[in-house]
């Protein structure tokens, strides 16, 4: 069946998952951790075994875990259309290097587009105790589906960057392999990898995954407004506006309100890659 609208509220069941020290290393690393200085200030992402060092994992590695139990029902697509819209995190404690957890996720929300869809998937996730760890909201944006007669008025747009220069800027540089390294995460989508898919999908070439440019945003904020401190980054959310290809250099602006919040864009050149980006911290 195509998506179902009516799937909205519904529940995938609990399970349990885990991950492991060297899960936590191996996503800092494909993040692009350590490139710049591999001896210097990320030490703490990147090795366990550092004299003087404790390991910490990167808060936005939340979301490349999961999958226990059964996700949620809400109809068949072609994943040759699927894009991956949107991404939200809530950190409710620092994110541990490694543990056993439980999750369950539902459809939060279906919206008819016209001529492609949304769907909003939240995942809570807990420790073993039942203590909450993070909060996961996924959006797809599935083209060909929609078209139901139930569009809704549409939404003004949030996180809006103001018209005035960034209060900082924080670029790094992806590989040309980066797409390679960050599949080793969990996601071996051929979009990013297969030659012959990403032109069926109407790309030149594989695509970098909209979560690793996630990642190597979520540490530029990491460094530019929580002095490197996870403890103190609360929670990221943004919209992938463009795609990003490996090797392409990434330009993070930030403007701080200055009450716990600040926005941002990540930039390659002219283009903005991730927009509507919103970070809470303290």
């Amino acid at each position: 069946m195509p998506i179902n609208p009516d799937a909205i509220g519904a529940e995938g069941t609990p399970g349990e998952f885990s991950w492991t020290s060297k899960d936590s290393l191996l996503y800092a690393l494909s993040v692009g951790a350590g490139v710049e200085d591999p001896t210097g200030a990320e030490l703490e992402f990147t090795t366990e075994n550092t004299n003087g060092v404790d390991q910490v994992a990167l808060p936005t590695q939340a979301v490349v875990l999961g999958g226990g139990g059964k996700p949620p029902d809400f109809g068949d697509y072609n994943p040759v259309f699927l894009v991956h819209g949107e991404q939200a995190i809530q950190l409710h404690q620092p994110l541990p290097v490694a543990a056993t957890a439980t999750s369950v996720s539902r459809v939060a929300d279906i919206i008819d587009k016209s001529k492609a869809c949304l769907v909003k998937l939240e995942s809570n996730v807990s420790d073993t105790d039942g203590n909450p760890l993070w909060t996961s909201t996924t959006t797809l944006f599935i083209r060909g589906e929609g078209g139901w007669g139930l569009e809704r008025e549409k939404e003004p747009p949030r996180n809006v960057a103001p018209d005035r220069d960034p209060d900082k800027v924080v670029s790094y540089q992806t590989r040309a392999d980066q797409a390679l390294l960050y599949r080793l995460n969990g996601d071996r989508n051929p979009l990013h990898s297969d030659q012959s898919f990403a032109e069926a999908a109407g790309f030149p070439k594989p695509i970098l995954h909209g979560l690793c440019s996630y990642g190597f945003t979520g540490r530029a904020l990491l460094h530019a407004m929580c002095d490197g401190d996870t403890s103190r980054f609360k929670g990221m959310d943004a919209r992938f506006s463009t795609p990003v290809m490996p090797g392409d250099q990434l330009d993070v602006k930030v403007w701080d309100n200055g009450d716990g919040t600040a926005i941002f864009q990540t930039w390659v050149g002219d283009n903005v890659v991730i927009n509507n980006g919103g970070l809470t911290y303290e």
